[in-house]
């Protein structure tokens, strides 16, 4: 009897009909495969932020200003920084590792996605590391230097909003695609 048992044993472990099998479970879900977003030259190998992705970065940056500032005014009581004080934190804010963003794809477009950034779907491959990390702090930098370290606290102090507005969505912002600005008047034919 113990010979037929343990030849049974044997013969379940290696044919793969386990207990389980014989139980009624259910069968194991189907596996799913993402594919990584295909990636352009410009995407993989330039130092710039693709155009494609800039609003995107901008409103990470934006964020994470956002983020740094708040806790830099959290450990003096919410009261306004001093000059020095939010020139160094915005420093650091763009100094950081960005480690945490990457982009994917999603419904055939390329995203950036991180902190900060509305989440994206769940079944996704997110690609990051490589060029993204300095590209953001690049582009961060870009923005202090042009937009100055007195308006971007400034407009901290008024809110998150008016930080995106300063950053993202100006005359010059990322965001402020053609999109959203009306088509200027063209002539007619004869008035040229």
């Amino acid at each position: 009897m113990r010979a037929a048992l343990a030849a049974w044993l044997l013969l379940t472990l290696l044919g793969g009909t386990g207990a389980e099998d014989m139980c009624g479970d259910p069968p194991a879900a189907p596996s799913r495969s993402v594919p990584a977003p295909q990636l352009s030259p410009e995407e993989r190998l330039s130092p710039h932020m693709p155009e494609s992705l800039r609003c995107d970065a901008c409103h990470a940056i934006a964020f994470q200003i956002e983020e740094q500032l708040r806790k830099a005014e959290g450990k003096v009581g919410k009261k306004a920084l001093k000059e020095s004080d939010y020139i160094e934190v915005l420093e650091r804010s763009c100094s950081q590792d960005w480690e945490s963003y990457g982009v994917l794809e999603l419904r055939g477009e390329k995203r950036l996605s991180g902190p900060g950034l509305p989440s994206q779907q769940p079944l996704s491959v997110l690609v990051s590391g490589g060029p993204w990390p300095g590209r953001l702090s690049k582009l961060c930098l870009g923005y202090v230097g042009e937009r100055g370290e007195a308006r971007i606290y400034s407009a901290h102090r008024r809110g998150p909003a008016a930080l995106r507005q300063l950053l993202c969505h100006g005359d010059k912002g990322p965001c402020g695609g053609r999109k959203e600005r009306p088509e200027p008047r063209k002539a007619p034919q004869n008035e040229l």
